[in-house]
């Protein structure tokens, strides 16, 4: 699939652009100024996927915890980068706190947060200019839920004076692209080199997102952040960021992704990061754990086991996949699949790379399975579920090539 060309930036080890790998983060939710809490929040993310993690850095306490959630990862050899979250204040702490400031991979800066006025463009000078003095690369990110309203206010009294104005909404899209690339500019002109700006211009309506990164991506060549702010909850929220984010992507727009869930209360926020590894491994973009291809069910699988069995395997694969990614090459991308009944189980069983056809309603109480496209053998009783779990892990050891220690 074509990609987008763009500059590549270092992140810690993570690329970013290029034609990289999209790179999937995340952000924490725990008050930073809580080492524990946050380092150990951080650690999952990282060890649910996700590449770059954003914290917050708000306040004195928070700017101060930075270095030693960082010692702490380290220690417990989690590399993945940091990146803090900077809104109002932000020109203070990084220069109260240089321990700070070094110890964070990247900047986020958001430009319609940076000052009103006069205060603007010295306030955003000093973060930029902290920036080249500990070699970070930032990113310029454009919220329009905190737009530059002096900039806006300009562009709507200008689209008035037009003899045939354009809609509000249409000078709003425009007012964030220019936004982010105003300040991006700006950013180079005091110094920060063309590779250490990513540019990320976040709304929440899909159709808004799509014109937007669109233009962006028409009208520069930085890497791309892609995500819909305040996505929402639950299936609402999964549904809107797939939909927004397999549109850009499928068109080689967006370099890094993050999928912004609202959690349920006592949620898991690792949830964001499997949803946006389905929507690149959907992509065929990225494989990141092996697909399991189940049957919805019908009138033909009346009974519950092959739902149970499906969930087994994908939990099972799941917490295996750590394990199979350090011993073996391309597990990953191996496809498993659980079917209910003769209808299309035997045929989607030979696609995968190992498959099991489970009886349906009044069909014969046995399960052929079949690897490579080849039945290898027939499973009946009441070990069904536990013997396919087993010729799952044979079939990897078997199947891919052990990593040299």
């Amino acid at each position: 699939m074509f990609r987008r060309a763009s500059v590549a930036i270092r992140i810690g080890a993570v690329t970013v652009g290029g034609g990289a790998p999209v790179v999937v983060q995340s952000m924490t939710n725990t008050d930073t100024a809580d080492v524990a809490a946050t380092a150990h929040q951080v650690r999952e993310l990282a060890e649910a996927g996700s590449e770059l993690v954003r914290v917050t850095v708000n306040t004195d306490e928070a700017a101060a915890a930075v270095p030693h959630i960082r010692d702490r990862l380290s220690a417990s050899g989690c590399d993945v980068p940091i990146v803090g979250d900077f809104h109002f204040n932000g020109h203070k702490l990084l220069a109260a706190h240089p321990a700070c400031a070094d110890a964070l991979a990247k900047y986020r800066i958001n430009p319609g947060n940076v000052g009103r006025g006069s205060k603007r463009d010295p306030q955003f000078a000093a973060m930029i200019e902290t920036a080249c003095r500990h070699r970070k690369p930032v990113r310029i990110g454009v919220n329009w839920g905190s737009l530059d309203q002096d900039l806006l206010t300009r562009m709507m009294d200008e689209n008035s004076r037009l003899a045939a104005p354009l809609d509000a909404l249409e000078v709003l899209r425009e007012a964030t692209v220019v936004s982010a690339l105003a300040s991006a500019a700006r950013a180079e002109e005091l110094g920060l080199p063309h590779d250490a700006i990513v540019v990320s211009a976040k709304v929440s309506g899909v159709q808004d997102l799509v014109a937007i990164y669109r233009a962006l991506a028409a009208r520069c060549d930085y890497p791309l952040h892609l995500g819909l702010t305040e996505a929402g909850m639950g299936a609402k929220g999964i549904v809107s960021s797939t939909a927004a984010l397999a549109i850009l992507l499928q068109e080689g727009i967006g370099d890094t992704i993050r999928v912004s869930l609202t959690p349920e209360p006592g949620g898991d926020r690792r949830q964001e990061v499997r949803v946006a590894q389905e929507i690149l491994q959907s992509l065929g973009l990225r494989a990141f754990l092996p697909r399991v291809v189940a049957c919805p069910g019908c009138g033909r699988t009346t009974s519950s086991f092959f739902q149970e069995l499906a969930q087994r395997i994908q939990e099972h694969v799941r917490a295996r996949m750590p394990v199979w990614r350090r011993d073996y090459v391309g597990a990953e991308t191996m496809t498993v699949a659980v079917m209910g009944c003769v209808v299309n189980g035997p045929g989607e069983s030979k696609h995968a790379n190992i498959g099991i056809s489970l009886p349906g309603t009044g069909e014969r109480p046995v399960a052929p399975v079949y690897e490579d496209g080849e039945k290898t053998v027939t499973l009946k009783g009441e070990r069904i579920a536990e013997e396919f779990q087993e010729l799952v892990e044979r079939y990897v050891a078997r199947r891919f090539a052990r990593r040299e220690a």
